[in-house]
């Protein structure tokens, strides 16, 4: 029974710790998802925007 009582106040921070580092990975994995996301929308809208600008630019050619 002593060595519960030793070892138990070790072993709940370690889970503790394990959630804690669990949860920072989850978050940053989401925002990594996010961000990439954010990126490919914002390329389409740009390849979007040049396209309208050569079309443009064709068109003011002829």
């Amino acid at each position: 029974m002593e060595y519960v009582a030793v070892l138990l106040p070790s072993v709940c921070l370690a889970i503790l710790f394990y959630f804690v580092i669990k949860a920072i990975f989850n978050v940053d994995r989401a925002e990594r998802e996010a961000m990439k996301r954010a990126e490919e929308l914002q390329d389409a809208e740009d390849a979007r925007k040049r396209g309208q600008a050569a079309e443009e630019k064709g068109e003011q050619e002829n």
